[in-house]
This record gives C-alpha cells, structure tokens and sequence, in this order.
C-alpha cells in the first residue's frame, strides 16, 4: 500500500518505522530537511521536504496514486487543510488527521468532517488518548502499563517484580499448576532494559518489568499472585493544567467514586481557565517543583500525584519530590522512551509516553478491517495485536500448540462468546474468535501472515 505520512517528528517517524517495516511504499513529508534526512537514512523510506498542505509538494510525494495520507504535523491547521487538499486535488481515499485544538474536537461541530465538508476519515487527538491512558493508570495504580482488550473483558498489566513477590523464581508453566483457575498468562518480560516473549521454562527474577494478559475479572487476584493490591485512589493531585490535566480533572470529577482533585500549573492564564472549567477541583497556580506549594497541595496525604505537563524533565522532578514528601504513588508524563529506565532507579510507579498513545492510536485505525486493537509497548519494541481470526487463517482449526508461532510470539487470550478463555496448548483457534497475540517488532510481519491480514483497507 502506499502511504503518505506527513510530519516527521516523533509520531510520524514511529508510524513510518511500522509501515515500511511491514513493506509497504512510505513517503514522509517534511519541512524541516534535517527530519526527512533522519527519516530516510534509518527507514526504508522516501523522503519529500516542503510544507505539506501544498498541492505541489503532495505531488512529489505521490499523492495521484496514494491510498492513504496521515497528516501528523505540528500543527492543526496544516493537517486539517493536507487532508482537504488530498481529497479535492488527488483523490486519496484514506485521511487521518492530529488534531489538538479542543475547539476542533467538540462533538457539536463534528459534521465539520465530513466528506463534502472536511474530508477527514478519522480525527486522532493526542490529549484525550493519553487522558484516557492517565484515567487507565489510576484505575490500577498497582501496575506501570495498561490496556484494554476484548471489550473491556482483558487487560494487559505492566507489574514491576519486587522482591517480596511471591512467584520469584518460579518457572512460568509452574504458574498454571499453582493458580490452575487464574485466567492469566505472562506474555513479555523486561530485564537488564531489554524485552522479550519468555518460554514455559523462564522464571521471574526481582527487577523484572512482566507483561500479563488477564481477565478483567481475575486482574486483583493476578496483582495479588505478583505481590500487588489495588488502592483506591480518593485524593489525587495534579501537576500541569493544559489540556491532558483539564480533561483527567474534569473526568474525575464526574466518576462515580468520590475523588478529590488538585490541580497545579504555573501558567496563571491557564490557571484561571481550568479553575473557571472545573467545579469542585481546587486548582493553586505555582510552580509544581515547589516544595511549599506541593505542602499547600496536601500531596503528603495524596494517594496519587500525576505530573502531566508539556516538560518530561519538570514531569520527572515533581513525580520525584512528590513522592520523597510522602504521596502514595506517581505517574509521569514522559515523551522521550530514553528517560523511561530511569523511572525504577528514581522510584516513579507508572510512566505514559505519549508518543506510543498515538501511534498505538493512529495503527488502530490503518490496520486492515479484521485487526481490532494494537498496542505499542516500550519504545515501539513489541505490539500487543487484537484480531479477528478468518476461515481462510492458516491458524483457524488448529491447536495452538500446532501453530508455528516466530519466537518471539505469545496468545495472550482468545475470545468467543464474548467470554474470555486462557490460551492452553489444546485449545483450538476457531473462525470467528478474536485473538489476543504478542508480537515482538520484527515478528509482526509473520503475525500478519498467520491472520492473513495485510494493512489494506480495500
């Protein structure tokens, strides 16, 4: 398929890595020439410089016969207007658009996007995906990564293992005999930095960041297996009062459980427009790396603080002195995956790289119809693939014991019935059921040929 990606910054380049990792014919477009240099000379890409909204730089880019465009620029007004110049001039079929502007994203004006309109496919707002990440976090502040998969019936869990954890040294098919009803399964493990799919034979060693695949209905019992337990969370404070900290405020204000909220930003124009957004949130205005402040705040008696600014190095301060002046945990905005070994060292329980919110997003939606969900885990170092499984699939019938799955490959859940059932060597892979797969980077590919599903809309 030929995409067009415009913008190479961090989220284009990430989406470009995946698409022409998996052979498909990628230009990225770029005004800055030093961005589209990097992008070609580490991807299997072209590369156009020029501003993308023009019809002329789309061109040279391929449009006339691109399927699909991806405006992923810094700004709302360029990705809006690349679209709209995509559908008018060239006729491309596909248009997904970044948009920030919260203005652009209310539901009231959302025939705006239409195709005799502004013909936008699919809008993707980066600040509500990772408020829902952050509100995600909070629901389960025992792990440092999670997602939904099965229609809220499974989640993946990221569990630090401590040293008190109680299945240390424990080879992972010992787990099924000792928790023989636990519908769980360990399906990535990080050590020394570095990500894999373990085998039956490997044990969990304190240190080790482990990825689960469990039911929603087991995810206390499986904290608990991994030396967990789940605190509600009633007073939170937030550091950073933009857009992401407006809406996780404005969220937890209207959840069902009573929480309490604080909200600290620096900026006092801000400030006032969050205080006058928000009804029962109290919010200071100051500097969230202030010690006097954050005591003002209370976060000695905070069972969360989140530190959600557009800073990863004032995010990682506040995370640190708040937790040093006793809150109960911390989450961290961070969009740079190199600061993120850094996080256990300085004590921060849960990280959201924004970056990998809005790629795991922007896939969703450019995979192939049968592909439901995926997940990026790390610095785009595995996928977590949710999938229709077809008649046609070479793995449709069989035992997954009899699937040749690459190495680095694990079923982390099949769902049919709308239940969700623990993948077992004999369970058989039907038509029609929805199957969860962990995939390591380079073995998607082969992943896509098990599902013979290719990232074609047509």
């Amino acid at each position: 398929m030929k995409v067009i990606i415009c913008g190479a910054g961090q989220v284009g380049w990430q989406i470009a890595r995946h698409l022409s990792s998996e052979r498909n014919d990628v230009t990225v477009v770029d005004n800055n020439p030093e961005l589209v240099r990097r992008a070609t000379e580490t991807l299997d890409v072209n590369g156009v410089t020029g501003h993308a909204s023009y019809p002329d730089v789309l061109e040279r880019a391929g449009a006339r016969d691109a399927e699909m465009i991806i405006a992923a620029t810094h700004s709302d007004e360029v990705n809006m207007v690349t679209c709209q110049v995509a559908h008018s001039v060239f006729a491309v079929q596909r248009k997904i658009a970044r948009l920030r502007a919260q203005s652009y994203l209310d539901a009231i004006y959302s025939d705006l996007y239409r195709r005799d309109h502004l013909p936008i496919d699919v809008v993707i707002s980066p600040e509500r995906e990772v408020a829902e990440a952050v509100l995600q976090r909070l629901s389960s502040p025992a792990a440092f990564d999670t997602e939904n998969f099965f229609e809220g019936k499974a989640q993946l869990l990221g569990i630090t293992v401590r040293e008190d954890c109680p299945v240390i040294n424990t080879p992972l098919r010992q787990l099924t005999d000792l928790f023989s009803t636990l519908r769980a399964i360990v399906v990535g493990i990080r050590r020394e930095g570095t990500l894999f799919a373990p085998a039956a034979g490997d044990q969990i060693f304190p240190g080790d960041d482990v990825y689960v695949f469990t039911s929603t209905d087991d995810v206390t019992r499986t904290l608990e297996v991994f030396g967990k337990t789940n605190v509600k969370q009633e007073r939170v404070v937030i550091i950073g009062g933009g857009n992401v900290g407006l809406a996780v405020a404005r969220a937890l204000e209207t959840s069902t459980d009573r929480v309490r909220v604080k909200v600290i930003e620096k900026n006092r124009s801000r400030a006032e427009i969050a205080a006058d957004a928000l009804e029962r949130t109290i919010v200071l205005h100051g500097d969230g790396l202030n010690a006097a402040l954050l005591e003002e705040a209370n976060v000695s008696s905070a069972d969360a603080v989140l530190a959600i600014t557009d800073d990863d190095k004032t995010n990682m301060l506040a995370a640190v002195r708040a937790k040093s002046l006793g809150a109960g945990m911390s989450i961290c905005l961070t969009n740079d995956p190199t600061l993120v070994p850094l996080m256990g060292p300085l004590y921060i329980d849960a990280y959201i790289n924004p970056r990998a919110t809005t790629v795991s997003s922007i896939l969703r939606h450019i995979r192939h119809g049968r592909v439901r969900a995926v997940y990026s885990i790390g610095d785009a170092e595995a996928e977590m693939i949710e999938a229709y499984v077809l008649g046609t699939s070479p793995i449709s019938g069989q035992r997954i014991r009899e699937i040749d799955f690459p190495e680095g490959v694990l079923v982390g859940g099949i769902f049919r019935d709308r239940k969700y059932l623990k993948p077992t060597g004999d369970l058989r892979v039907e038509e029609g059921d929805i199957v969860a797969i962990f995939a390591m980077t380079s073995d998607v590919p082969a992943v896509e040929q098990l599902l013979q599903v290719s990232i074609d809309f047509f």
